[in-house]
């Protein structure tokens, strides 16, 4: 391994003004991120054709202050959804790294910056959901337990896919449970 090698800057992130919800061009590029990476990290979970989102949807999100970047040299390097779900809880999603970033800490660093975000506003956790096949083992899903679980996330809860999002279990592949996954975020942490 080449000792002298230079690691990438950390990313820079930041929640998206909700004013930038009509640019065009950013939520086509962000639409595209969010569909490419979900389309290859839930591949067999969705039927054919399934998208994660649109720029619509993405608009709405923006607009409600709910979309958070990574920035590194000027482009986009991943994005993650952040909003509330209790009095005391928030709840991130969407979470995507670009595939060129994947594995330089662009995860780490939006996940790190949706707890810092909703501790500073006085939340005491933050949750996500993990969607994850009943009856096999999906590989990403596997990994992605493994990697909550090193920062600090465990499971909470396991409910069946149809009774929570009853307009999206028509488009899965495969029968699918959904996880709730969460950390507290003591004061001061």
């Amino acid at each position: 391994m080449d000792t002298n090698a230079q690691q990438p800057a950390a990313p820079v992130v930041r929640l998206l003004e909700p004013g930038v919800a009509d640019d065009v061009r950013l939520l086509d590029h962000l639409t595209g991120l969010v569909n490419d990476v979900y389309a290859i990290a839930e591949r067999g979970l969705w039927r054919d054709g399934t998208t994660r989102t649109t720029a619509s949807d993405l608009a709405g999100l923006v607009g409600a202050g709910e979309i958070a970047v990574a920035a590194r040299a000027g482009g986009i390097a991943g994005s993650v959804r952040l909003h509330d779900v209790a009095d005391d809880a928030s709840e991130f999603g969407m979470l995507v790294s670009a595939p060129d970033q994947r594995g330089t800490g662009v995860g780490r660093a939006l996940v790190a910056f949706a707890e810092r975000h909703s501790r500073e506003r006085g939340l005491r956790r933050i949750q996500l959901e993990l969607l994850l096949p009943r009856t096999w083992r999906h590989p990403n899903k596997e990994f992605l337990k493994g990697w909550y679980g090193r920062i600090g996330y465990r499971r909470i809860r396991t409910g069946n896919m149809a009774d929570a999002y009853p307009q999206l279990a028509p488009l899965l592949a495969t029968t699918c449970d959904l996880a709730v996954y969460e950390k507290p975020l003591p004061a001061g942490g």
